[in-house]
């Protein structure tokens, strides 16, 4: 069973710092860090859909206004290091943005974001898709509320799948949770129609602990399950 579409739900920043000792802000850097080690180990398995939940809107809502500057600088700095880096351009690697960042995120975030999709629009070999000041709860309602809008009563599957954020990408194959000790859970609707059918992983390691080595375990452990898909 190949993959196609990998969707990852970061978690245990904070806490792989107070684990370690750190501050939560240096908990947050090297998640920053280890995610691009991960996108490129995803490249070189060939995956052709990597989806990354950057950050929920309750994040961006509900935690203090120290921790969330410190999350747009890193935002900031790792947008402009993806619109540069060789490897996303040798690879064509098309950059998209999904959830509500134009409306909340600072301008010279949003800048740095619109730089990476702009550098890399022309591209489609590979897809990595951010998720950012995302809620798979407020991405339903907007497809509902677009569907009421257009006055389409015949409403099916394909209507919902090209009303959603993601109408351009695949359903997702496996979603990988890290940071789960004892509460093993999807948060805040993550991609609610796109996981219908999708395999779960879930570890208690933090997100800065796991590395490249551990993401090609669980894809490997993914590609000897039997997927039934209902059947």
């Amino acid at each position: 069973m190949n993959i196609n579409h990998l969707a990852v739900i970061p978690d245990g920043n904070r806490r792989w710092a107070k684990k370690n000792g750190f501050p939560s802000f240096i908990g947050h850097q090297r998640g920053a860090e280890n995610f691009e080690e991960l996108v490129f180990k995803a490249l070189e398995m060939k995956i052709k859909y990597f989806t990354f939940w950057g950050t929920s809107l309750d994040n961006i809502l509900k935690r203090s206004e120290s921790e969330i500057n410190y999350l747009y600088d890193i935002f900031e700095k790792q947008f402009n290091r993806l619109s540069e880096d060789k490897r996303v351009h040798e690879n064509k690697v098309k950059v998209t943005i999904l959830g509500e960042w134009e409306n909340y995120f600072p301008e010279k975030i949003k800048k740095s974001m619109h730089k990476a999709i702009e550098n890399t629009k022309e591209y489609s070999d590979y897809n990595l898709i951010f998720m950012m000041a995302y809620n798979g709860d407020n991405e339903m309602l907007d497809c509902v509320r677009k569907i009421v809008a257009s006055g389409n009563k015949d409403i099916t599957m394909e209507t919902i799948k090209e009303n959603l954020w993601t109408k351009d990408f695949p359903p997702v194959d496996l979603v990988i949770r890290t940071g789960c000790e004892d509460d093993p859970h999807l948060s805040a609707g993550f991609m609610m129609w796109d996981t219908a059918y999708s395999q779960l992983f879930f570890t208690e390691d933090y997100f800065p602990e796991f590395v490249p080595e551990n993401l090609e375990k669980a894809i490997n452990q993914f590609t000897s399950r039997e997927r039934r898909n209902g059947k």
